[in-house]
């Protein structure tokens, strides 16, 4: 557990709310607030930015291509409520948009948006920036915090641990308890290794909470 009086850390972690292995990582961090003195510091990058412009679309199936063109929305919602409202707002509001994603699996229902912002107490007017590129500088801002360092080649979530920017851990289902905590002292002391790059094996299954 933390140590009493012991600050907790602040633990920039960039996401989309449309990646599903992003949200677990999640919910994950959130175990790990539990047990360690961290805190996450919510932040938004773009998939649709990451693919679209920076990769150029290259090698995207036209469905996946589709589902980038709509990952712009909620990711544009997010942005217009931290903008309008404090950076505070994106934890309780990616959870809410998160829940039913993910969770609740309504990824083709068009209320997400605005049940998500009614139950975080955020106006529904905000629902009307997924369709417009009045935040998309603030988008591309935040996103460029954890990419110019990450590079191209990762995706989301990116964590910024011990001063150093990371992808992932990609992980299903999240960890709980005590096992969260042992999974961040692992990514602590690969964070603090000067040149550690990468670690991976290929994905067997689905995105599970």
């Amino acid at each position: 557990m933390p140590t009493i009086n012991e600050p907790p850390a602040q633990v920039p972690f960039w996401f989309d709310p449309l990646c599903p292995w992003a949200w677990i990582t999640s919910r994950w961090l959130l175990e790990v607030e539990q047990v360690r003195a961290v805190r996450a510091d919510w932040r938004i990058m773009s998939l649709a930015y990451l693919n679209l412009v920076q990769r150029q679309g290259e090698g995207l199936s036209a469905d996946y291509r589709a589902l980038m063109e709509k990952a712009w929305g909620p990711v544009r919602v997010c942005a217009a409520a931290a903008k309008d409202h404090g950076r505070g707002v994106l934890g309780p509001l990616y959870t809410a948009i998160g829940t039913r994603l993910h969770h609740q699996r309504r990824r083709d229902d068009p209320t997400v948006i605005t049940d998500a912002l009614a139950e975080v107490h955020l106006p529904r007017e905000l629902a009307e920036a997924a369709t417009s590129t009045e935040f998309d500088q603030h988008i591309i801002d935040s996103h460029h915090e954890a990419f110019d360092e990450a590079g191209l080649d990762v995706g989301t979530p990116v964590l910024r641990i011990a001063g150093t920017a990371l992808f992932g851990p990609v992980v299903t289902p999240a960890s709980r308890g005590e096992a969260a905590g042992h999974l961040w002292d692992g990514l602590v002391l690969i964070a603090q290794t000067d040149g550690f790059f990468e670690l991976k094996r290929t994905r067997n299954r689905k995105a599970s909470e």
